[in-house]
């Protein structure tokens, strides 16, 4: 006992002792159903293409894109988003790739479902920029904006092809003003009722967005501001949120993750829906960027930041990590 007494009184360290303790006491923790594998498909290769921004990423081919669903469900992974890359002379303006029932994305649905059927969530994102000329999200006025109205109805069509394709869950992912509420409707025309919306909920403009247009080929010129969120406003998403539940949204997501979190806790609180974080490209490459030169330890960095994603409250990531991280946690790694 020291000349103060019994001081500290309390002493938060005892639960701090050993990993076991540490273990035990933990109040968040990851698991292998909490993720989902962002995976990207790409027309017209016969072997997977490495994306250079993204170290241990690739684009996909449809026979490679059938094993890394497999091998995700293995490891424990609830889904995989999936990503067309379609062939550059297939662009147009209108996007018509995209909901071409023989586009890349919709035959790479229906190589995966008829590969792992209904035991893996197979999710679709829902965006012309993959398949447009110009890049962007939607198709364009006579001015060169992106016309929401026209576009909402070019996401009617892809969702029914991507329902009809065999998907679970749509993510309609290029913040058009009315996209939940056009795609539920598109969808149950179709007796499509089942199928999901993962609602884009809050996707912000971001400069950490860098590796994926790599990884999609995106032609994007200029920038996508005049429909992702500015970052920094934070009740702009809450007036989303409110919106995208109002119009049929099924679970909500906040992306990018970690240069976000105070958002993804906002909309955690405030929501009874499932709701989901995007740990995205340049989140990805940055700690793979600084393991490489030895700055960071990779694997602790990794998990350090799904679990910040989990903290915050998303029940489920979307990582290009997903299957390695599975794959660890079921070991106990």
């Amino acid at each position: 006992m020291n000349s103060y007494g019994s001081f500290p009184g309390a002493r938060p360290r005892r639960l701090r002792t050993t990993p076991a303790m540490r273990r035990m006491v933990a109040e968040t923790r990851l698991n292998p159903a909490d993720l989902i594998l962002p995976a990207f498909v790409r027309e017209g290769i016969g072997e997977p293409v490495p994306i250079a921004a993204m170290p241990g990423v690739v684009q996909h081919t449809r026979d490679t894109l059938r094993k890394a669903a497999v091998e995700a469900l293995e490891a424990g992974v609830s889904g995989i988003m999936l990503f067309g890359v379609p062939q550059d002379e297939r662009k147009d303006a209108a996007g018509t790739a995209g909901t071409d029932p023989d586009g890349i994305l919709q035959v790479a649905i229906r190589d995966v479902k008829a590969e792992v059927g209904d035991e893996l969530v197979i999710m679709s994102d829902l965006c012309l920029d993959e398949y447009t000329d110009h890049g962007h999200c939607g198709v364009l006025d006579a001015s060169g904006r992106v016309d929401n109205d026209a576009t909402l109805e070019r996401y009617a069509e892809m969702a029914q092809v991507q329902a009809d394709a065999g998907v679970h869950v749509v993510g309609p992912s290029g913040m058009m003003d009315g996209q939940v509420g056009v795609v539920r409707d598109a969808l149950d025309t179709i007796g499509k009722e089942d199928v999901s919306i993962l609602a884009y909920t809050a996707k912000y403009s971001s400069a950490f967005y860098g590796p994926f247009r790599e990884a999609v080929g995106s032609s994007l010129t200029g920038d996508r501001k005049t429909y992702q969120q500015d970052p920094a406003n934070l009740r702009e998403s809450l007036r989303e949120l409110a919106l995208d539940l109002e119009e049929g949204a099924d679970m909500v997501m906040v992306k990018p993750a970690g240069p976000y979190l105070d958002v993804l806790a906002k909309v955690a609180g405030a929501v009874d829906v499932p709701v989901a974080a995007y740990q995205i490209s340049g989140e990805y490459a940055m700690v793979e960027a600084a393991a490489e030169k030895g700055w960071i330890d990779r694997d602790k960095a990794i998990l350090e930041t799904l679990t910040g994603i989990r903290r915050a409250g998303a029940q489920m990531i979307l990582t290009y990590w997903a299957t390695e991280v599975a794959q660890k946690l079921s070991r106990g790694v």
